[in-house]
């Protein structure tokens, strides 16, 4: 059934979602959640781990089939994987044994498309993410964050209509992250693909967003919506902005309300994020 009068490109509904603990007691990671994603949003969904914004995207993705609710693309049921919804990890996808350019090329040879359609689509995007003349480097070869271009060139070869991102940048150092942030957006601004981007990190959602999701602590709610009004382009220099200031401070009220007293309780298992 579709989604009826959905403004969205992306949405779910009333998700609600369980798994085992170690000792084999279900813990609830999410629990009624309702999202949705405009056509061309950068939406970043901000919280800890454990407040289950990461298992909420591999629902999204179709990588994890939750207990109750819908997901919907397009106002269409979407539960499983799908061409069209792009998956980047924060760890390193890379396959070690290809070069850049087989890397970016990998999905578009499964999807059978021509010799000629592969190797034009393979240059415009290695060269929009900023690899021309690394087509023959393997990932050994290439430093981190090189490699999370290759992540994100792969994904977007095979141009899905959502981008969904797992913390592609957590395990980079701050400059090659804050780099990374600036060329991710201007990649954005090129395609304004619909972007799902997961994070820890304050800055980082306000300075990519349309809007940032806040994460209530388990079982995963939504504590609130709020809108990033700041001009685009942005260049990094906004981050020292007094507008920057004051939605930064509004969403650490909303962590030091919602996770008051954490820090002191004992968790009885470790919860995916």
């Amino acid at each position: 059934m579709a989604a009826q009068g959905s403004p969205y490109k992306l949405e779910c509904r009333n998700i609600t979602h369980t798994f085992r603990g170690e000792g084999g007691q279900e813990i609830v990671a999410l629990q009624d959640v309702s999202l949705g994603v405009y056509d061309g949003e950068f939406l970043c969904i901000l919280g800890p781990s454990g407040c289950g914004k990461t298992t909420l995207l591999r629902i999204f993705a179709g990588l994890v089939t939750p207990d109750e609710g819908m997901v919907y693309l397009d106002g269409q049921p979407s539960m499983d994987t799908h061409p069209d919804k792009g998956m980047v990890f924060q760890l390193d996808a890379t396959f070690p044994w290809l070069t850049v350019e087989e890397n970016v090329k990998y999905g578009l040879k499964l999807r059978r498309l021509p010799k000629e359609e592969v190797e034009s689509i393979a240059s415009r995007v290695i060269h929009m993410v900023g690899l021309s003349g690394f087509e023959k480097a393997y990932p050994k070869e290439l430093s981190g964050g090189m490699r999370k271009r290759v992540d994100i060139a792969r994904t977007y070869a095979c141009n899905p209509k959502v981008l969904l991102m797992d913390e592609p940048f957590g395990s980079l150092d701050l400059f090659t992250k804050t780099r990374m942030q600036a060329e991710l957006l201007n990649l954005w601004s090129q395609a304004r693909k619909t972007v799902v981007f997961v994070t820890h990190d304050v800055d980082e959602a306000i300075y990519l967003a349309d809007r940032v999701v806040v994460m209530s602590k388990r079982p995963g709610r939504i504590r609130d919506i709020i809108r990033i009004d700041l001009p685009r382009p942005r260049s990094v220099d906004i981050k020292v902005s007094e507008a920057f200031g004051e939605i930064k401070r509004r969403l650490w009220t909303h962590f030091e309300e919602e996770f008051a007293g954490v820090a002191s309780e004992a968790p009885a298992v470790a919860a995916p994020a």
